[in-house]
């Protein structure tokens, strides 16, 4: 009789996350992306602790000033400290990207996996999408705007009237490409042995969607989350650098670059630091969304 020898496998699982994570730091341009969003992220909401100073104070003595100790991104021609205005603006801008973001992502994936998995109102939502993608956006936004926007200052105040109106018009205005990108992956999903068994099993459809269809295209999702909030930011400085957006004593970066065009010889600084927060921002997201689409590769994953 012969002693049997049993090899044991000490290597470490491997866990879907921990591949996730080991092939977004691959990507050198994705963990720069989300090094600088992250710092901007702190800046903004961590920076008015440190920096105290009111964005809405009025100081004459000390307007249109270069780069100070006092001030250390200079101040506009009514004296505010322009540091305090791109922290506080950065955070109006951040939460109007977030917020729109999340509307177009919920509505962008409901008509793509409606459109995608129930072939008789395909045509249909397509059409709709494809009628939403035909209009004239920017005109389309500037008419909305002009419409509701004493309305909803009325009821809801002029920073969340302008605050709502902004997040929907953004929102109901970006979804379509991620309704696009979805329905496709839903289509491959659906075609696939584990769903047809799953409608063998009798199981019913919305559970098939929400355990089959919605894990196996959540990589889609996350990579239009992340170009949303680019989108969503140059939209609203967009709106706000033609004087649609916010109010002038609410700044955000696009009404400062708006506010800071017509000084833009005097003190140049004033479009200079709003400027840079917007592009250090949808580039950062950029790159963190190519990063997440690479990771999410299933050929990436499998290495």
């Amino acid at each position: 009789m012969t002693d049997a020898t049993i090899t044991v496998d000490t290597r470490p699982s491997r866990s879907f996350a921990g591949d996730l994570w080991r092939q977004f730091r691959a990507h050198s341009g994705g963990v720069a992306g989300l090094a600088v969003f992250a710092f901007i992220v702190v800046a903004v909401y961590v920076g008015p602790l440190i920096h105290t100073v009111d964005p809405n104070k009025i100081d004459i003595r000390a307007k249109n000033q270069g780069p100070s100790f006092a001030h250390p991104f200079g101040t506009d021609n009514l004296g505010h400290d322009m540091l305090a205005q791109v922290l506080a603006g950065g955070q109006i801008s951040l939460a109007v990207g977030m917020t729109a973001m999340l509307l177009a992502l919920f509505l962008g994936t409901l008509v793509g996996v409606l459109s995608g998995f129930f072939k008789r109102i395909d045509g249909l939502l397509m059409r709709i999408t494809d009628l939403f993608l035909a209009l004239p956006l920017l005109p389309l936004l500037l008419v909305i705007i002009m419409l509701f926007r004493d309305t909803l200052r009325a009821a809801f105040g002029p920073e969340t009237g302008i605050f709502i109106l902004i997040v929907f018009v953004i929102g109901v205005t970006s979804w379509m490409h991620t309704a696009r990108i979805v329905r496709g992956d839903v289509l491959a999903v659906k075609s696939q042995e584990f769903i047809l068994a799953a409608k063998s099993s009798g199981m019913h459809q919305y559970r098939i969607i929400l355990k089959h269809i919605l894990p196996n295209v959540m990589s889609s999702i996350m990579v239009s989350a992340t170009l949303g909030i680019a989108s969503a930011i140059i939209t609203e400085s967009a709106l706000s650098f033609l004087g649609l957006g916010f109010p002038s004593d609410f700044p955000t970066w696009g009404r400062l670059l708006f506010d800071g065009a017509n000084f833009l010889q005097i003190t140049p600084s004033r479009v200079l630091w709003p400027g840079l927060a917007i592009s250090l921002t949808v580039l950062s997201v950029n790159y963190i969304g190519d990063a997440i689409r690479d990771a999410l590769d299933p050929r990436m994953l499998k290495r």
